[in-house]
């Protein structure tokens, strides 16, 4: 008995070496495990930053663009604005031009009625004498 005890007893040791062995693997897994962790919580924190700042430059850019876009469009409008006024004006003065056209014109047919109801009355003054 004394062999089974000690082969007992040595299984009990090797065992027990066993099992320390065995903790110690799992502490450090879990130890590396959680040093990984650690990091990669880091690199997603670093990441998120950057994702922030490439957003934020992003939001910047197109703020801008949306900006000078917006004075470009300002400034179309004022030179089309420019233009239509210079038309408006030049309609104006073409109304002017024409109603002045038109009011020579009535003078002129005026001035030729009265030139032709003159001389009619003076050719019947005319005839009414010849005949008297």
């Amino acid at each position: 008995m004394n062999n089974l005890t000690k082969t007992v007893y040595n299984y009990k040791v090797d065992f027990a070496a066993l099992k320390s062995e065995i903790q110690m693997l799992e502490k450090n897994d879990y130890s590396l495990i959680n040093t990984n962790n650690e990091h990669l919580i880091s690199e997603i924190e670093k990441l998120r930053q950057r994702l922030r700042e490439q957003i934020g430059r992003t939001q910047a850019g197109v703020r801008l663009d949306l900006n000078l876009e917006k004075g470009r469009v300002r400034d179309e409008a004022a030179t089309q604005e420019l233009k239509v006024r210079a038309i408006e004006e030049r309609i104006e003065q073409e109304i002017a031009t024409l109603r002045t056209q038109m009011e020579t014109i009535k003078l002129q047919t005026l001035q030729y009625m009265i030139g032709t109801i003159t001389g009619a009355g003076a050719l019947i003054l005319a005839y009414l004498r010849m005949f008297k």
